[in-house]
């Protein structure tokens, strides 16, 4: 019972668990997908952006 019990909140765990990681790689992809082009040869601070737009 005590390992039917475990493996029923392992998997709730990794419900939640593999979401948060899947998410968090989109993020991150999508961040260096808009920074990475302006960041590349630029050697000064970045430009504010507001909205997707140099502000």
């Amino acid at each position: 019972m005590t390992t039917i019990m475990a493996a029923f909140f392992a998997g709730l765990a990794l419900d939640i668990a593999v979401p948060a990681v899947v998410l968090s790689v989109m993020a991150g992809t999508n961040w260096l997908v808009q920074v990475w082009p302006e960041s590349r040869d630029r050697t000064g601070p970045q430009p504010q952006r507001w909205k997707g737009r140099p502000a």
